[in-house]
């Protein structure tokens, strides 16, 4: 039985040879595209097409056609590749966008001939260039993914965007459509294959593509924290900050590697077998590449987030259409004056009933059959983690050789948990890149959430605070001793009982800063380290910062902002938000936006610069690929729980045995 999927589902490929057939609308190049498991191209021979049109384990057509077959050979793809594109692209001189063509059609065949899965590619517009479907590596197994997002300004942004410089991508580009455009065409077609190629000298973003989709996003120019969309500098909806518009987007941007080494990544573990013939593999804890486990674990969570997220997207498509084509139906059934005369409308509108349960069955099945393989894999993920990803109840937490002081940063840290209703108990971990480049706010006022307004404000305001200070704590633990100094200001001296801990284990730069003068002499402090270390920075002489300045990362936590901020300790605490994180200084506030909005518009720059998180569950996070609005959920210490002491203990005593 074939299985049609929607854009975003998927599905697995029970063979290693296997033919793809494209049957278009018009006219069209297909070709076959090899990435690594993040969707990156790397070299030249990264694309099948009919100037090349062998690579390993993939053989392209010729010519243009209004159909095409790709073969594929999965045992004979390279090991380092992951994913195998399928792309339709328009010729010079035809068609000048696939929304004026009829959809087209990809299937994934046997070598028997029967179809594994096929995907109509509706709802396009002005692309000129397609991904229509992937086969990608998961577990090691081979699936099939709907795709069917693509690129206004043609081919050449599609390779640009997967990663190859902009020079190579227009080159390739026109090296495959140039057997679509003869020379006999004349000046008009070469300036037709330019367009197609894309005038790459000045690449555009995502923003400025309309026809980009959320499957298209270029890795960002740095490493980057969680959030915002996708975090603090690229483009898209307002950041987490904002209470309007759409909700800001969760991205689990691919870290970029590591510059110092040339080594190659270490491979994933192998899956283990299946454990009977025709099921999915036992799910492996580190099954992705990185230069190390923690790097690997890193890059599985990242793949399990985007599955569910497309899986969940493909289920919903599939009852939206359901429901669509039983109103269509019912609509014709009422309006044909036969059945409403002739008695023959129940029977219309049952069956119309009955074939939308039918089709959301199916949906429902695929999706079970998803959830349980994703529920498989974040069984034997989740106690793998490595501390700073591990929930607090976890048992690393309470293991001394796990916890004690690293010798290197942690690659990333665990805020709380991500879910979807389809699904609550399925928990995506949500993880933060360090060093944090983007503040966190959390809201401790009653109007972010439903759970917010029914919780009483005193528990609002301790839980938010409570959240902050295991943050603090996860941060001094996973760092190695004296890489990281936590500075606090509470003005009011409201959150004491959350700071206990802290202050008891000695751990802070200084004490809490209490008043008016405590705010402006924290602040003051900060500031003026930002600056030395800038003008160090823009000097190029680093080392020359004067013997008191704390080269270590700096967090601030502020606490019942604004109380205690006049004018002044406003800029600076704005300017911190800004130009600290380049140079080490990171801001974490505790506030309700309501309390601060006496200074009026003026702040707004400040709470969209930041990433807003709640003490209680809140739904108000989306991811980048299908934009679902994701249920955060804040990881905190289990009740009667010591861990927080144990940590600081341990934070402690590493400090004392490395000071001189």
């Amino acid at each position: 039985m074939t299985a049609e999927l929607v854009r975003g589902q998927n599905h697995p490929v029970s063979h290693s040879r296997v033919e793809i057939r494209v049957s278009a609308g018009t006219a069209v190049l297909a070709l076959a595209s090899l990435a690594d498991e993040q969707g990156r191209f790397a070299g030249d021979a990264v694309l099948a097409h009919p100037g090349a049109r062998s690579l390993p384990g993939v053989q392209a057509p010729g010519e243009l056609a209004d159909r095409h077959t790709l073969a594929v050979d999965l045992d004979a793809v390279a090991a380092d590749v992951h994913r195998v594109g399928v792309l339709l692209v328009l010729p010079p001189g035809g068609p000048v966008r696939f929304g004026s063509v009829p959809a087209s059609y990809v299937a994934v065949a046997d070598p028997a001939g029967g179809e594994l899965a096929c995907y109509t590619l509706t709802g396009l517009d002005a692309e000129t260039a397609v991904v229509a479907l992937e086969l990608y590596r998961r577990q090691g197994a081979w699936k099939v993914r709907a795709v069917g997002q693509g690129y206004a300004d043609g081919l050449g942004a599609l390779l640009a965007d997967g990663g190859l410089p902009a020079a190579d991508a227009a080159a390739l580009a026109a090296a495959a459509l140039r057997t679509a455009a003869p020379a006999a065409q004349g000046d008009a077609t070469r300036a037709a294959l330019r367009t197609l190629a894309g005038d790459l000298r000045a690449p555009q973003t995502p923003a400025q593509n309309p026809a980009h989709g959320p499957a298209a996003t270029p890795e960002p120019p740095g490493p980057v924290p969680v959030s915002g969309v996708p975090y603090a500098a690229a483009p898209g909806p307002a950041p987490g900050g904002d209470t309007g518009g759409s909700p800001p987007t969760i991205d689990y941007a691919h870290p970029r590697r590591r510059r110092t080494s040339t080594e190659p990544p270490e491979p994933a573990p192998r899956a283990a077998a299946p454990q009977e013939p025709g099921q999915p593999p036992r799910p492996v804890a580190g099954d992705a590449s990185g230069w190390s486990m923690e790097e690997r674990l890193y890059n599985q969570v990242w793949g399990m987030f985007e599955d569910l997220a497309r899986t969940v997207a493909a289920y919903r498509s599939a009852v939206e259409f359901a429901d669509s084509r039983m109103d269509r139906e019912l609509d014709e059934a009422l309006s044909d004056p036969r059945h409403r005369l002739g008695g023959s409308g129940n029977a219309a509108r049952d069956t119309a009933r009955a074939r939308r349960e039918e089709l959301v069955a199916q949906a429902q099945a695929v999706l079970d059959r998803d959830l349980a393989q994703l529920i498989a894999e974040s069984e034997v993920v989740e106690p793998a983690l490595p501390a700073a990803y591990a929930r607090w109840g976890n048992p690393v937490w309470h293991d001394s050789r796990a916890t004690a002081a690293p010798e290197e940063n942690p690659l990333a840290l665990r805020l709380g948990d991500l879910y979807l209703p389809e699904r609550p108990d399925l928990r995506i971990p949500m993880l933060m890149r360090v060093p944090l480049e983007r503040g966190i706010w959390i809201d401790n006022g009653r109007t972010g959430s439903e759970a917010a307004m029914a919780m009483d404000t005193d528990r609002l305001r301790r839980a938010a605070m409570d959240m902050a200070v295991a943050h603090a704590v996860r941060l001094l633990a996973v760092h190695p001793a004296d890489r990281f100094s936590v500075h606090v200001i509470d003005a009011a001296g409201a959150g004491t009982a959350s700071l206990a801990p802290l202050v008891r284990a000695g751990v802070l730069a200084a004490p809490p800063a209490a008043g008016a003068h405590g705010v402006t002499q924290t602040l003051a402090g900060l500031t003026r380290r930002v600056d030395l270390v800038q003008m160090a920075l823009r000097a190029g002489a680093p080392e020359d910062l004067p013997p008191d300045v704390d080269t270590a990362e700096q967090l601030l936590i502020v606490h019942d902002f604004p109380h205690g901020f006049d004018d002044r300790a406003v800029t600076q605490l704005r300017y911190l938000a800004d130009e600290g994180p380049a140079v080490g200084v990171h801001l974490l506030m505790v506030a309700d936006r309501d309390e601060a909005s006496a200074y009026g518009p003026l702040l707004d720059p400040l709470w969209r610069s930041l990433m807003r998180l709640s003490p209680v569950p809140d739904s108000h996070l989306a991811d980048p690929w299908v934009h679902h609005a994701w249920t955060f959920e804040p990881d905190l210490p289990p009740q009667g729980s010591r861990v927080l002491e144990q940590a600081l203990d341990r934070v402690a005593e590493a400090r004392r045995t490395t000071r001189p």
